[in-house]
């Protein structure tokens, strides 16, 4: 959902107040900005804030007037992104915003109380099949594209904390909230002839900003090549390209880039070097990653064990999730296929891209974000990677299976994920080809 300009209009006061529970927001005043945190005075609240109520700051606001008659209608506000109050005190509380959208020392708040769960909801809850909607998502307004990637990493300056973007025309943008909505930063055009499959961008040669590697299938060529660019001093540049397939792991700072030999035997791809920065070139590691002859674009490491062994979570070529453990054993959660549109033809034989499999720490637990993909028309449309809608599963691993917590349910179709340090990130495709980039906060 994308917070609008909301009216405060005298006639829909008490429709207002009933729809959104809201506590006393004339009296909350921020008083404190340290990055993603905000210190909000509360001690004038008659009804006391709770660890879990939501708020928003209101940026701005100005007067709407009919042109017409004149009359003034009321106020328009401007709100950030929605936050989470994460530590209550006698005086005030501490909230945090999924990112850095212009919030100053003395603005007012607007808090929503969390929903109270009485016993018989709860146990409503625990003898329902489908997962309880845990995390809070914010989605910033469509853009123009069709994103079939996207990535989280600083690339216009130090810690300028982008979003960017790969669309299905080979456009990479690079982006910056902007309340909510992303502000185009600036981009790079891929030639026509390059069909884009993935973006990644980390910093490896150990700068303030990130490289971007940008996948994608050479038509002419026939094979799978990365590009690997930077943006300094105002200027794209291309660092290099390798004969590789490249996809990140991990979040934020804790990001790992991988590099893969593509179509090893027929169409499957071969195992995962880590990619590394020495002297003076992008080179392979010795740190390798065996992908059982899967795309590393839909696997991850899940550090799950007892003593901290990291297991390897991938998609089947059947699209089945599969968790493998150091002994050789497995466990696959099978109620749903995983699904992308990406494809590209070699060698007479339709080769398949999945989503991103994200492995996050997030409602106090180790859990992968996986996409479900609903076909258009049908499961037959799946195997041409047509989709209308799509969600996100957490899953969590315990007692030896793979089990739901959360759902977390899209507008539209998803082609790819990433991960930030606040964030599982998806861009959902909307029928009339747009996107909207969707953060998922952990």
């Amino acid at each position: 959902m994308v917070y609008h300009y909301y009216m405060k209009i005298k006639t829909l006061l008490l429709t207002f107040l009933f729809s959104f529970p809201l506590v006393a927001w004339a009296q909350v005043t921020v008083v404190r900005v340290k990055n993603h945190q905000v210190y909000l005075d509360t001690s004038e609240l008659k009804t006391p804030v709770k660890k879990g109520d939501s708020f928003k700051v209101i940026l701005s606001s100005e007067k709407l007037t009919n042109p017409k008659t004149g009359k003034e209608l009321g106020l328009v506000y401007n709100y950030s992104p929605e936050g989470l109050i994460t530590e209550v005190q006698p005086l005030y509380a501490i909230g945090k915003l999924p990112s850095e959208t212009g919030v100053e020392i003395g603005q007012e708040v607007v808090l929503q109380s969390a929903p109270v769960t009485t016993a018989s909801q709860k146990i409503e809850v625990q003898k329902s099949d489908a997962p309880v909607v845990l995390h809070k998502k914010i989605t910033y307004e469509p853009v123009a594209q069709e994103i079939v990637s996207l990535s989280s990493a600083n690339v216009t300056g130090a810690g300028a904390d982008n979003i960017v973007t790969l669309s299905d025309k080979g456009r990479i943008t690079v982006w910056q909230r902007d309340g909510n909505k992303l502000k185009e930063e600036t981009f790079y055009q891929l030639p026509a002839d390059k069909k884009p499959l993935t973006i990644s961008a980390a910093p490896l040669r150990g700068k303030d900003t990130a490289e971007i590697f940008v996948s994608f299938y050479d038509d002419r060529l026939g094979r799978i090549n990365t590009q690997i660019l930077a943006y300094e001093d105002k200027v794209w540049k291309t660092l290099d390209t390798l004969p590789y397939f490249v996809k990140e792991t991990g979040c934020g700072a804790e990001k790992t880039v991988w590099l893969q030999r593509p179509f090893v035997v027929g169409a499957r791809p071969g195992n995962g070097r880590n990619l590394a920065y020495q002297d003076g070139k992008f080179t392979a590691a010795e740190k390798s990653l065996t992908t059982q002859h899967n795309w590393l674009m839909g696997m991850n490491l899940f550090p799950s064990g007892p003593n901290g062994e990291e297991y390897l979570i991938y998609t089947t070529v059947n699209g089945r999730v599969r968790l493998e453990l150091p002994t050789g054993q497995t466990t696959e959660f099978k109620e749903f296929s995983v699904g992308a549109p990406n494809r590209v033809k070699y060698k007479q034989e339709l080769v398949k891209f999945y989503p991103a499999l994200q492995v996050v720490q997030t409602q106090g637990s180790t859990q992968a974000a996986v996409v479900e993909n609903t076909a258009k028309y049908g499961l037959l449309s799946s195997t041409f990677g047509q989709y209308e809608s799509g969600k996100i599963h957490f899953l969590s691993f315990a007692k030896g299976r793979l089990t739901p917590t959360d759902t977390v349910s899209l507008d539209g179709f998803v082609y790819d994920t990433a991960c930030s340090d606040n964030a599982v990130l998806t861009a959902e495709v909307l029928s009339d080809g747009q996107s909207s980039v969707v953060e998922i906060l952990k």
